[in-house]
């Protein structure tokens, strides 16, 4: 027993050795194996010994085994099948008679498969979609989709449903269900995945959108029109156009797609329907432009200018054109009045203007206008004639001449007078003697006989001819004399400061007009040379400025013709002095004080001076006359009561208020309380 109790702690602790020496490892790649591939285990035994493999308890062919050394041994199977899924065992009997072994699961799989599983998917928007997943592998295979790699749901309701079969259900494919998905089948019970890539087209029909179905454009080489043609539809629709034959397709561009049509230098020729066709593989659609092309009206006349006669026939053809085809019509631009077919002298048939006898007031513009909806048109036409009689006309005589006056000037002709033709003939002669005189000139005959009978008459004349002369006149001319000395309103005269002004009339201006009025002036004095200046004979006043102030003057006026002065109109006036400015500075001001301040002191001291004799003046006066001051009488003496006198002053005997002290008769001391500036001493005479 004591030899037992001796050998069991020396066997406990060889057991403990052996079996921490003795720690066995099998090490493989993975423990899931898909059949057909290789299985490599490897057994470590941790020491010497004999090494054999068994599988679910029972042993492994020893073919499949190699011994790699004493301590470890390797099984391999080349092509693994379904059958080789379980527990593999090493076993090692150690040298040391010691036992042990070590196990390992290995799981052999096939799949997932998705076999003939169909990857792209094409619906039409609105129908139903079904997508199907085909999953095949051993042992079971989970199958589940996703999307964005979000799983969908199973739950039935929902638009987007896997269904039991592992289908995928999308009820009313919408646009936005297109995309790829995910079918993903995973070995049950194992982290073995497999995912298949699904790609689902949604097909839409083309859609042809107008935004204008019709279009209305002027046209004219600055014009370009642009037609919209947009299109939607999956996949990409393709776009054509069908455009009028009569358009040139020379002006026309297309974008990248041609859903934009751009005409250019529009013309009446692209009038017409465009189309507008979009095609997919699914359909196609289309859409009509209604493109209206209007004209501007156009006018084109026979003429645009014509001189005529009086008593011609006119006649002037116009032509319109545009699209909508405009209306046409003839103006009177004098009066602006619309003529018509109503009138025998000047009316309009079929777009011809006819005058039938021209008469001076017919003269003037006309306008053929072309109205439509497309706008308006016009293009004058100018008729001219002869200007009409002069009427109103009235006849002055003078010195060997005769005046013609016109209250209104002659009808026209339609192009302004531009003269005169003044005729005459002394009586008894045949023929007519005339001069020509511009528009602006004085209408006068000059240079006759005085005191002599002639016939006059006047026509008026323009561009296109002379007109038709008024009535013959009878007329004496006069004999010749200068004009009539100016009239000067001298009631109407203003002196303004340095400025004189007075208004001028001339009363007869002679047999002839006035050349000019005469003006001279000058200072009334001895000296004094005289000014001159002419004024025009229109002159209606006089001023003369910058005069000398407080000066007189003299001003003689005399009106001239071709005849000679006449008689001067003199008159003369006066300039007043220049006034001072009101203005005042500080020394001005200053002075002012200092004289207003003498002058009172001068009143207070002449008052103190003749009441008291006193103050500065009174000093001055003893001064000057000694102690007598010539018309004054200082004291006298009143015996009778005893008082002594100043001059206008009584003062009693005694009195303290004027200061006065009387010794032995004498007035020794005046003082004057109120202004005590001097002291003076008077002796009793």
């Amino acid at each position: 027993m004591k030899t037992l109790a001796l050998l069991l702690p020396a066997a406990l602790l060889m057991l403990l050795m052996y079996k921490t020496d003795a720690k066995m490892e099998i090490i493989t790649t993975t423990h899931d194996i898909r059949v057909g591939t290789e299985i490599l285990l490897l057994c470590k035994a941790g020491g010497e010994g004999e090494i054999t493999w068994q599988k679910d308890g029972e042993d492994i062919d020893e073919e499949n085994v190699k011994k790699m050394d004493e301590t470890s041994s390797k099984l391999t199977i080349t092509q693994a099948t379904m059958e080789d899924a379980g527990v593999y065992s090493c076993h090692c009997e150690f040298d040391n008679g010691h036992a042990d072994q070590i196990m390992t699961q290995l799981y052999i799989f096939d799949g997932p498969s998705f076999g003939q599983t169909k990857n792209y998917h094409e619906f039409l928007e609105g129908t139903v979609g079904m997508v199907s997943c085909l999953v095949t592998g051993q042992p079971a295979v989970d199958v589940i989709w996703l999307r964005d790699t979000k799983p969908i749901s199973s739950k039935a309701g929902g638009r987007l449903q896997q269904m039991p079969d592992n289908s995928l259900f999308i009820e009313k494919v919408r646009r936005e269900d297109a995309g790829t998905y995910t079918c993903q089948g995973q070995i049950r019970g194992r982290g073995i995945y497999s995912n298949l890539s699904v790609s689902v087209v949604i097909n839409v029909s083309p859609k042809v959108q107008l935004k204008e179905g019709e279009k209305k454009v002027l046209a004219g080489p600055e014009t370009n029109v642009s037609l919209l043609c947009s299109v939607e539809g999956i996949p990409e629709p393709n776009i054509t156009w069908t455009i009028p034959t009569t358009s040139d397709s020379s002006r026309h561009q297309f974008n990248s797609n041609r859903s934009q049509l751009i005409i250019n230098s529009v013309t009446r020729s692209d009038y017409g329907e465009y189309v507008c066709t979009a095609t997919n593989k699914i359909g196609e659609s289309s859409g009509v432009i209604m493109l209206h092309v209007f004209e501007a009206p156009e006018v084109f006349v026979s003429t645009e200018q014509q001189s005529v006669s009086v008593g011609e026939r006119v006649s002037v053809s116009c032509n319109v054109s545009g699209h909508p085809n405009p209306e046409l019509h003839w103006i009177n631009k004098h009066n602006g009045r619309a003529l018509d077919t109503s009138s025998e002298h000047i009316y309009v048939s079929e777009g011809v203007l006819v005058i039938k006898d021209m008469l001076p007031s017919d003269g003037g513009l006309y306008s053929c206008m072309a109205v439509s909806t497309s706008g308006n048109a016009s293009r004058d036409v100018a008729i001219h004639t002869e200007p009409g009689p002069p009427y109103y006309l009235s006849i002055a005589s003078g010195p060997a001449s005769v005046l013609f006056s016109l209250k209104t000037m002659p009808v026209n002709g339609g192009t302004p007078i531009t003269g005169f033709v003044l005729q005459w003939k002394q009586d008894g002669d045949k023929e007519w003697k005339e001069i020509s005189i511009p528009v602006s000139d004085p209408l006068v005959i000059t240079n006759l006989k005085q005191y002599t009978s002639y016939t006059v008459r006047l026509a008026a004349s323009n561009a296109v001819g002379v007109g038709p002369f008024s009535e013959n006149k009878p007329v004496r001319t006069m004999g010749i004399r200068e004009p009539d000395a100016p009239l000067l309103k001298r009631n109407d005269m203003k002196v303004e400061r340095n400025t004189f002004y007075i208004p001028l009339q001339q009363v007869d201006q002679g047999a002839s007009p006035l050349q000019n009025f005469y003006l001279r002036y000058r200072k009334d004095e001895d000296d004094a040379k005289w000014k001159e200046m002419q004024l025009s004979p229109t002159s209606d006043s006089i001023s003369l400025q910058d005069l000398a102030f407080g000066s007189r003057y003299e001003v003689e006026v005399t009106a001239v013709n071709a005849n000679g002065s006449s008689v001067p109109g003199t008159f003369n006036f006066t300039i007043g002095e220049e006034p001072k400015s009101r203005s005042m500075t500080k020394g001005s001001v200053v002075g002012i004080v200092i004289v207003i301040f003498l002058v009172v002191f001068l009143i207070v001291d002449a008052t103190c001076c003749y009441k008291n004799h006193c103050g500065l003046l009174m000093s001055i006066a003893v001064k000057v006359f000694g102690q007598k001051v010539p018309g004054m009488k200082v004291l006298d003496e009143e015996s009778s009561n005893g008082e002594l006198k100043l001059k206008g002053i009584s003062t009693p005997r005694g009195s303290l208020q004027m200061g006065v002290k009387k010794e032995a008769g004498e007035l020794t001391e005046v003082t004057c309380d109120k202004a005590s500036l001097t002291k003076h001493k008077y002796v009793q005479s």
